[in-house]
């Protein structure tokens, strides 16, 4: 599905591809829909994953920093050359599907809440003012790395995701100087 969309996805693709029978994929997932909500929750602790050591502790510039990088890398090096499997997902099946979109939001929900807890800390410790609204940063920098990762597939280079956090990560630095 993250290759080839989930419109495009039968659930004979899907029993080929896992070598099982369609019994199997029956028994686990009921139909299609129960098999793409697997897919969106897969894919959601695939991405929060790889992240959650570093979504745990973004409290200082130099956490958000070592995240940045880590996004970075990950699109750098090629492996993940269709952007995102979130956002893949999100482009695909929000208009068509509600009951999906509502699971992704989920996965964007833990995501920028991740984000928000640690700039919150940063507040409550006085290293940002007060004025600085924790949540409104987490959602851009969410943002930011969704628009990335679209702008990076187009561009085949990580410039965009680059220039995107570290602008706001920038902003985030000039806070801190108050």
């Amino acid at each position: 599905m993250y290759e080839h969309g989930v419109a495009s996805t039968s659930i004979e693709d899907v029993q080929t591809a896992a070598g099982v029978s369609a019994s199997q994929i029956y028994y686990y997932f009921g139909d299609k829909h129960g098999l793409v909500r697997a897919v969106i929750n897969h894919q959601c602790e695939n991405v929060l994953g790889v992240q959650r050591p570093l979504l745990t502790n973004l409290d200082s510039i130099e956490a958000l920093e070592a995240w940045r990088d880590v996004i970075v890398s990950i699109h750098r090096d090629g492996r993940n050359q269709q952007g995102c499997p979130m956002g893949s997902l999100s482009s695909e099946l929000s208009r068509s599907a509600p009951e999906s979109r509502a699971d992704l939001l989920a996965g964007f929900n833990q995501w920028e809440e991740a984000l928000a807890n640690g700039l919150r800390a940063m507040r409550e410790r006085g290293e940002l003012p007060a004025r600085v609204d924790p949540e409104r940063f987490a959602l851009a920098l969410l943002a930011a790395v969704q628009g990335g990762l679209v702008l990076t597939q187009a561009r085949r280079d990580t410039v965009a995701l680059e220039a995107s956090l570290g602008t706001l990560i920038d902003c985030l630095r000039g806070h801190t100087d108050h």
